[in-house]
């Protein structure tokens, strides 16, 4: 019986060892959860016509179908300068993956929105000057259009449009699709995901006159979809790129210093992002 038991034993002791030597040679990167990520990036960004309607005290309207467009920096040193990393249209996330195949994330979408100027558009409503060119906007022989002129209106949330989001994504190791063995040196993963937040945008706005005024205030929500690939190197640090479209509706804009004054408008955006980031176990 002493045999049969130090015999048991010494198998036992064996299976532990071989155990902890497959642990040790498993790789880094074969599982996920329990793993924190961090990111920055930036984007360009595309957005669909909106209609906008403008309230106050002695003003009602909606302009239809107005055409906005983002304000790139391109390659450039403010992305990585301290000082001035918010000038940018930027990308922040961070993240936890809750198991090997999903990570939940928060992050900012710092996007910007510029409505085009002198354009023509569609106007419903009224305010105080209308069909007296006092803003340079008449169209002349048509009262239900105006010139979109700096003196009629500046619009944008260039400071920008902020969606504060929680993201839900599912990650796949696809790198066997290219032949890649070590994913502890390189690994290629598909992403996707959906997310849903709100908006806080710090709108520059001027409008029939009124002095000009920008300040940080919730305005709506948004929701979003994405897809993206990531390539992850030496375990710890990977670029990523991303597609994400989503809606945002903000019905409370503030657009003046008074609160008598306001917008709302709702849109369907488009990013294109790239990050640069790490992931570490904690």
């Amino acid at each position: 019986m002493k045999k049969i038991a130090l015999l048991s034993a010494i198998i036992g002791l064996l299976s532990i060892n071989l155990t902890k030597a497959q642990d040790t040679n498993e790789k880094y990167t074969t599982h996920n959860k329990g793993k924190l990520f961090i990111s920055w990036g930036g984007n360009r960004d595309s957005y669909s016509k909106s209609d906008i309607t403008f309230k106050g005290k002695d003003y009602n309207f909606t302009l239809n179908s107005v055409v906005a467009h983002d304000r790139p920096k391109g390659w450039h040193i403010d992305y990585i300068n301290p000082g001035r990393m918010t000038i940018p249209q930027t990308n922040f996330r961070m993240g936890y993956f809750i198991n090997d195949h999903y990570s939940i994330a928060i992050g900012v979408d710092h996007m910007k929105y510029i409505m085009t100027q002198d354009r023509i558009a569609d106007i419903n409503g009224y305010y105080l000057g209308k069909d007296t060119n006092l803003y340079d906007e008449t169209i002349i022989g048509n009262p239900n259009q105006v010139l979109l002129t700096e003196k009629f209106l500046t619009f944008e949330h260039t400071d920008g449009l902020n969606y504060v989001n929680t993201e839900f994504s599912r990650h796949d190791d696809i790198s066997k699709l290219f032949k890649i063995q070590n994913t502890d040196k390189i690994q290629v993963s598909l992403t996707e995901g959906i997310g849903i937040g709100v908006l806080y945008p710090k709108t520059n706005a001027k409008i029939l006159g009124k002095d000009r005024h920008d300040d940080f205030h919730v305005s709506g929500y948004g929701t979003s979809i994405k897809a993206g690939v990531n390539v992850t190197f030496f375990k710890h640090f990977y670029i990523q790129g991303e597609l994400k479209g989503g809606y945002i509706n903000m019905q409370d804009i503030r657009t003046t210093k008074s609160a008598d004054d306001s917008a709302a408008q709702d849109f369907f955006f488009f990013q294109r992002i790239i990050a640069i980031g790490g992931i570490f176990r904690i």
